[in-house]
């Protein structure tokens, strides 16, 4: 059934595409609340309801066999029409997301469906954290990861990417995107985050995910942080198994960190997870738990925006122990939990079907359904939904493929060094060898490009033969020094058995740690250098390679702890061997007198740090400065100057607004303002003004 159009769609969609010099000029949009009043229960639902979609083009009929089986109806565009669909999902394996101009046509296609049926504009949504996990391939950028990226220890690199992010995603018509990844991923057994996460750290993660929220939506692409409260401690993946987290309250508070932090940036969305957190609700997965979303992350943390399921298609939600599930009964639970959007059921029809026997039968009342619903179109009409981007050329331009290298040049984590690195480009022969599923044949041409002469043995699979691991030997008894990728090294005896025969020779050894870099618990100790890379792609290995050859000193660090079998740690959170200089910032002073005309921030000179007010670069001097203010430092260049670990990095200060005070009427027998201010705590002046924020630094 195509449902009617909504005056307030209509509004919306109109205000979403007229130029901001129009929108001056138009009447007020009408009261959401109001216009959600006026739709049936059909509208109200399927603006909940957000589903992939199959195909290249809206009204593509080359996969009409595949959204014929889960829809009953031939096209993308039909699908939108047929539910009045609140949101879609781009994947590559639906045929979305062939290149930027055919992305970016779907996504005017699906829009002009919306407006047709719903009359509403469309959230066109995509998984694109970087790393791993990235449904638009090039000549999008690609991003080292997410690991990677915390292994910068650089919020200014993590607002670059955000920004990197919503520009191109907004280029293409996609208007969310399902990221960054706020969980800390403190398990080393965890099989679906890992290099996902930007750390185990909650203070440092925290501030790289406020980071990457604030620059991804100020370029009008809404962020959504996932998966609350924190899927960085499993060890059992939500796709296929319910995991269930048994820790305290006290470990789940530093879980919360980094969505406190995306909360306290402004996040749009926030993104639930399908587990079970014992110490909120024993029985329910967070995602159809009232107590994790309602009283936790609403009534708690106050949180105001959106709230969406992950993925609905997912196993854990019907692996609960004695309370099997269909689509309705989830799509129900998750409302009743608090969430605003059903995000991907694999059966819409039984989705909507079961909320409407909830509304029927009394167990969900329509003025729940109002509540989300005026809470997506609120956010629509803010975030302008529908409204055109830029241009396709920001997609993959050059000024983003180099933002890309310096993530990876800064995140490459020197974790030994007996050779020691660097290698002679000039003179130096190198053989590259390794697992299959480490893609060393993506590293050797960048070897290659730094100057070495180069020469590849390579085998596919994970696990390498005994026959390629003797002529891997072979190979490198005529080369100074032999490169190995590896990926799972702790769980992949073949993988260590390359190492440890390599290891055995007359050739040094740099092991690749492409995986996560729990792998150095299993690196033999003969292996001179190791690097960790975080992750097996062109884009990962360029760090590496510029480490190799001198090219960029080393100055990434573990985001993670490395930990032996035994509990030993082996290597705390912030390790990393670091060839650059050490410098510690000057403090920041803030001049705060009564009044804000002589109220001021001032910057000082530090060789080798660069200042950073509200975020942005600051020169040495005094700036003028009223409300809240926030000061941050950072190693500049970080290529050659690193800060020192127990440096203060970051300063905040409000000012007073309050008047003077009336001047003595005997100016003999007073004391000059400034002093009585300072004595009196009725003025901060200079450092003693300043809330100085110590950030713990990890060690090396």
């Amino acid at each position: 059934m195509t449902l009617p159009r909504t005056t307030l769609g209509v509004a919306l969609a109109a205000l979403a595409l007229l130029t901001p010099a129009a929108q001056a000029t138009a009447p007020a949009t009408p009261d959401p609340a109001a216009q959600v009043a006026a739709m049936s229960e059909d509208e109200l639902i399927g603006q909940m309801v957000w589903a992939h979609v199959y195909g290249s083009a809206a009204d593509d009929t080359s996969m009409a066999a595949e959204n014929r089986t889960r829809y009953g109806v031939d096209t993308p565009a039909q699908v939108v029409e047929k539910y009045g669909l609140g949101g879609v999902l781009y994947f590559a394996w639906a045929g979305n997301t062939e290149s930027p101009e055919q992305v970016a046509e779907l996504s005017a296609g699906l829009q002009e469906a919306a407006e047709r049926s719903s009359g509403v504009p469309l959230a066109i949504t995509v998984d694109q954290e970087g790393g791993e996990v990235s449904r638009i391939g090039e000549p999008a950028t690609a991003l080292p990861g997410g690991m990677a990226l915390g292994a910068t220890f650089d919020p200014a690199l993590a607002r670059a990417q955000g920004q990197l992010l919503g520009s191109e995603l907004a280029a293409m018509g996609v208007n969310v995107d399902w990221a960054p990844v706020a969980d800390l991923n403190t398990n080393p057994a965890n099989p679906v985050i890992g290099l996902r996460s930007l750390g185990a750290d909650p203070e440092r993660v925290a501030e790289l995910t406020a980071a990457q929220v604030e620059g991804m939506q100020s370029e009008h692409v809404a962020a959504g942080a996932k998966h609350f409260p924190g899927h960085g401690d499993t060890d059992v993946d939500s796709h296929t198994g319910l995991p269930v987290v048994t820790y305290d309250r006290e470990t789940l508070e530093q879980h919360l960190r980094p969505f406190e932090a995306a909360i306290a940036a402004g996040v749009d969305i926030v993104m639930s997870a399908h587990i079970v957190v014992e110490a909120l609700d024993p029985e329910l997965p967070g995602t159809l738990s009232p107590a994790v979303l309602t009283g936790l992350l609403r009534e708690e943390l106050g949180y105001t925006g959106l709230v969406t399921t992950d993925a609905l298609d997912m196993a854990a939600l019907k692996q609960l122990p004695g309370t099997p599930l269909d689509d309705g009964d989830i799509a129900v639970l998750a409302i009743r939990a608090g969430s605003d959007i059903l995000l991907d059921s694999p059966d819409v029809d039984a989705t909507i079907a079961g909320v409407q026997e909830a509304l029927e039968s009394g167990e969900l009342t329509r003025e729940r359904l109002e509540e989300s619903v005026t809470r997506i179109l609120d956010w629509k009409a803010e975030r302008g939904i529908g409204a055109p981007g830029p241009g396709l050329d920001v997609v993959g331009s050059e000024e983003h493929r180099a933002t890309a290298r310096t993530i990876s040049e800064r995140a490459a984590t020197l974790l030994r060094d007996d050779l020691p690195l660097p290698l002679d480009p000039s003179g130096d022969r190198i053989t590259v060898v390794g697992a299959g599923s480490a893609w060393p044949e993506r590293l050797g041409p960048l070897l290659e490009e730094e100057g070495f002469t180069v020469a590849e043995r390579l085998e596919s699979g994970d696990s390498p033969s005994a026959g390629y691991r003797s002529a891997a030997v072979a190979a490198a008894s005529d080369a100074d020094a032999v490169v190995v990728t590896v990926d799972d090294l702790r769980a992949n005896p073949a993988q260590q058995a390359l190492l440890e025969e390599l290891a055995a020779g007359p050739t040094p050894v740099v092991a690749v740690l492409a995986g996560t870099p729990y792998d150095l618990a299993a690196v033999p100790a003969r292996v001179a250098s190791v690097l960790a890379s975080y992750g097996a792609t062109t884009v990962n290995y360029e760090g590496v390679a510029a480490v190799v050859s001198g090219r960029e000193l080393p100055t990434g660090r573990l985001p993670v702890a490395v930990t032996a079998e035994d509990g030993t740690v082996l290597a705390e959170v912030g390790f990393g061997l670091r060839r650059t200089e050490e410098v510690t910032p000057a403090d920041v002073t803030f001049t705060d007198r009564p009044g804000t005309e002589d109220d001021a921030v001032v910057i000082p000179a530090t060789t080798g740090v660069a200042y950073l007010v509200d975020g942005e670069p600051a020169s040495p001097g005094s700036y003028p400065a009223t409300g809240s203010v926030v000061v941050t430092a950072v190693a500049d260049p970080a290529s050659a100057y690193h800060l020192a670990d127990d440096a203060t990095d970051r300063w905040e200060h409000t000012f007073d607004t309050s008047s003077p005070a009336p001047a003595p009427e005997d100016d003999d027998d007073s004391t000059p303002w400034l002093a009585v201010a300072g004595l009196g705590g009725l003025v901060a002046a200079g450092v003693a003004g300043a809330v100085v924020v110590r950030r713990r630094r990890p060690g090396n």
